[in-house]
């Protein structure tokens, strides 16, 4: 979480500085050289939590023409210079503003204030729990509907498609089927009203050599709408160890943010299951097939999508189990 500190003292500033080197970030005395409008703009746009050291009023009215909405917008949480108050201001939940609050008030022995409905009256936050989980929400302006359900007294059906540990929390059922309140899946499900979706797909890719980004970004589109998925539950890409070098493969994972795996052709071959050959690649590769088989090597589960072709690149993906848990995350007191 990538975190910038503003004071508006001497004081306030050694407090930050302290808050900084405990939890990482940028500290900025206000004024020196930024004013509170430049700092504001610039680091809402950039950071995912904005730390204000001083009164609540000021940070209010410099985030106040930035706001847009709770699913975009970054933590915002504001100390006072003595360390008696660390208040969560924005984006509580998706933001982490409520995690965030207690981590701070854990390192400078303030009393963390929480005003999150959900918080204050004990109840599931799911929003909090994907965010915590690593979970995708397409439509965010559904959580409102799940946390009205909870808040007054109702149950709520959530199904998914993996295992998850731990124990369930109290006003969550969960359910071996479809449909559902909520439903952790690798896509959207129209079945639910709210859906979490787990970067839990695999993206295995063979190419031609020399083949651009441009072009992989392309075939990627149209591989995304013929499999009816979001690049967004990509976790990974997989491909053969002929192509650990190639520049525009590289540079297409890199701009998504996904690692890069590769293994060798006697490592494919050994790949179970059935895949769609290729005597042409076999010739060039050693192995019959590249995205279909590297897509399964690298995610252990099974084949979700064939091989897709198109302008010498082709694309397949396969299923990696995610890890889920109840557990909503490590004590603020532990967490370095």
């Amino acid at each position: 979480m990538e975190l910038a500190f503003l004071a508006f003292t001497d004081k306030g500033f050694q407090l930050a500085q302290k808050l900084a080197e405990s939890l990482g970030g940028s500290v900025m005395r206000c004024g020196q050289p930024d004013s509170l409008k430049e700092w504001t703009a610039r680091e809402f746009a950039r950071a995912d939590g904005l730390v204000f050291v001083g009164a609540a009023g000021i940070a209010v009215r410099a985030i106040a023409p930035h706001l847009d909405k709770k699913w975009k917008d970054p933590a915002v949480v504001v100390v006072d210079e003595t360390a008696r108050f660390a208040i969560s201001l924005v984006s509580g939940h998706l933001g982490g503003a409520n995690r965030l609050t207690r981590m701070i008030a854990s390192r400078c022995g303030a009393q963390p204030v929480i005003t999150t409905a959900t918080d204050v009256n004990g109840v599931f936050g799911v929003d909090d729990w994907a965010r915590e989980q690593g979970l995708w929400i397409p439509d965010p302006q559904h959580i409102r509907l799940i946390s009205s359900k909870l808040l007054a007294g109702g149950t709520i059906r959530l199904y998914s498609r993996w295992p998850i540990s731990g124990r369930c929390p109290e006003g969550v059922e969960l359910v071996s089927d479809l449909p559902a309140d909520v439903a952790v899946s690798f896509r959207g499900e129209e079945e639910a009203t709210l859906s979490l979706v787990a970067p839990a797909v695999v993206l295995g890719i063979g190419c031609r050599k020399g083949t651009p980004t441009e072009k992989l970004e392309q075939v990627l589109q149209d591989f995304l709408t013929e499999a009816g998925l979001d690049g967004r539950a990509i976790s990974m890409v997989a491909s053969i160890e002929l192509k650990k070098e190639e520049p525009g493969l590289l540079a297409f994972c890199q701009a998504h943010n996904w690692s890069f795996v590769t293994y060798t052709a006697q490592q494919l071959i050994r790949v179970s299951g059935n895949f769609s050959p290729s005597d042409f690649v076999k010739r060039v590769t050693g192995v019959d097939n590249v995205c279909e088989r590297s897509a399964v090597a690298a995610a252990g589960g099974a084949l979700l999508y064939s091989k897709f072709a198109k302008e010498g690149v082709t694309m397949a993906a396969a299923l990696k189990a995610p890890v889920l848990t109840w557990n909503q995350g490590i004590s603020p007191e532990t967490e370095a």
